[in-house]
């Protein structure tokens, strides 16, 4: 769906939420779509949760006024399901294809963790039972699934690379050369290319300003985030930390 559809859609959620008091929710969101709802929506009854904190797919949950964020539990309204692998080691790739092969969509399904044969895989309950039951195979693999305690599902692992470097203003070209190895100059042709995402969304402004906390997306060269800025060089510029996701 497109911006204002979805905006609508959150302010649908919302005021459900607050004139039925009940808990209403989306789907799980992509990276972009909870960027673009932090900035829309200020309320402090909304809650964000893939069914683990680090999830990177997350479905927007929108609070009663007599539930409190610190008293929502995800277990109640998100699944994880755990799959079998019996004599391979499907990729993320087939596993998603798999499950959209089944009739379920996109915004059903959250993270797909993969370890070795086995994978876990974060859900809404409407999808659980299709999952438990019809999920045979993944690719050419024979599975099997079953329900598994949201909270146990283990952490992913994440690799990143922190580095260290100085600019001389918080602008989008001047961050993306060092983060991804390369001058400002290449940076700032990619980025006016289209080449470039700042939180998610496309962006090709060179001069755009980031700030802490900020993830920087260059296709094919990678994703990072500026962690923190520091005070400045003798030369009067910014000491930068950015991690890049391996």
């Amino acid at each position: 769906m497109d911006a204002n559809e979805f905006l609508r859609r959150v302010d649908d959620l919302a005021d459900r939420a607050e004139r039925r008091g009940i808990v209403t929710r989306t789907g799980f969101l992509t990276p972009a779509e909870q960027y673009m709802l932090r900035q829309y929506y200020k309320d402090d009854n909304l809650v964000l949760t893939g069914g683990q904190p680090d999830c990177e797919r997350q479905a927007a949950f929108f609070l009663p006024d007599f539930l409190d964020p610190e008293q929502f539990d995800p277990a109640e309204f998100l699944c994880a399901v755990k799959i079998e692998a019996h004599f391979g080691s499907p990729g993320h790739r087939d596993y998603l294809g798999a499950v959209l092969g089944l009739g379920i969509v996109r915004e059903a399904v959250g993270d797909i963790r993969i370890f070795g044969e086995t994978a876990y895989l974060f859900c809404l309950p409407t999808v659980e039972t299709v999952l438990i039951e019809e999920l045979k195979k993944v690719g050419h693999i024979s599975v099997t699934a079953a329900h598994y305690i949201l909270e146990d599902v283990p952490a992913a692992a994440i690799k990143v690379r922190k580095i260290s470097f100085t600019v001389k203003s918080l602008r989008l070209d001047a961050v993306a050369g060092p983060m991804f190895g390369m001058s400002r100059t290449a940076a700032a042709d990619l980025i006016r290319m289209g080449a470039a995402s700042l939180n998610y969304a496309l962006c090709e402004r060179t001069d755009a300003p980031v700030k802490e906390g900020d993830i920087i997306s260059l296709r094919g060269h990678g994703k990072g985030c500026l962690k923190t800025v520091g005070g400045r060089s003798r030369k009067d510029r910014l000491f930068v930390e950015a991690e890049v996701y391996l």
